[in-house]
């Protein structure tokens, strides 16, 4: 039985004050892929990630969630952009882009509070995902007082509260020590193992290694150049390094 399509971008172009981000992107994602991004810098990876997100809507093209469009118009309604919101979650390069919170508790609690449950299963919530990343013992301090590390894993905690079937992540390694890359490994690896489908941009081959069937490249031209399984992707090291990648 083929997977369900739940994300496909047909023939996207976008460009911040007329400068091209995205140029004629064309990709799918499946339910329970885990699909890396990958391409130089500035080659479209997190404009993608926030197109997918409804943060920004295409130029030209199209942008379909679960068979349903996505355009400025129908992100103005509540319901709909609660549902798309509840479902994809994104974790941002820059962990401090969404922490804003008096505490960790509080910045945990956020996302499921505003899905408006009880407070009873939104403690249960904030309880199992603080456990899952390991900082239950930093609850009661402020998000800004934290390492780069603490930081990441207080984003994604936030993020996973709502429960969300597909997660966005761009650059997840970025700033981390190598046990913290660790440790974010290991669990997108369990995570994908739940059934959440995975899309990532990363330039961090060796610690995404494992978790990531399949892989989508950038050009600098902004448009996708390549698609298939990572493995044949990342072996091709004349092909990454041409397109600036290694």
């Amino acid at each position: 039985m083929a997977s369900k399509i739940l994300l496909d971008i047909k023939n996207v172009s976008f460009a911040y004050f007329g400068t091209i981000a995205l140029s004629h992107v064309s990709i799918s994602f499946n339910k329970g892929d885990s699909f890396m991004l990958i391409g130089a810098n500035g080659s479209g990876k997190s404009t993608l990630l926030k197109l997918i997100n409804g943060i920004i809507f295409p130029d030209e093209g199209s942008y379909f969630f679960d068979g349903n469009l996505v355009t400025k118009n129908t992100m103005k309604d509540r319901k709909f952009a609660g549902m798309l919101h509840k479902r994809i979650g994104f974790l941002f390069q820059n962990s401090e882009n969404q922490l804003f919170c008096s505490n960790v508790y509080e910045e945990v609690a956020f996302g499921p509070r505003q899905l408006g449950l009880p407070e009873e299963e939104v403690e249960k919530r904030v309880y199992d995902c603080m456990n899952m990343l390991e900082i239950t013992k930093i609850k009661h301090r402020e998000p800004y007082h934290l390492s780069d590390g603490e930081k990441k894993r207080v984003a994604l905690a936030s993020v996973l509260a709502m429960n969300p079937e597909i997660l966005t992540l761009d650059e997840p390694m970025n700033g981390l020590d190598p046990k913290s890359k660790r440790f974010i490994r290991e669990l997108l690896i369990e995570l994908h193992k739940t059934g959440k489908t995975l899309i990532c941009a990363t330039h961090d081959f060796t610690y995404v290694d494992g978790i990531f069937s399949k892989a989508a490249v950038f050009s600098e031209n902004h448009n996708i150049v390549r698609k298939g399984k990572s493995e044949g992707i990342l072996d091709d090291k004349n092909f990454l390094s041409f397109h600036n990648i290694i």
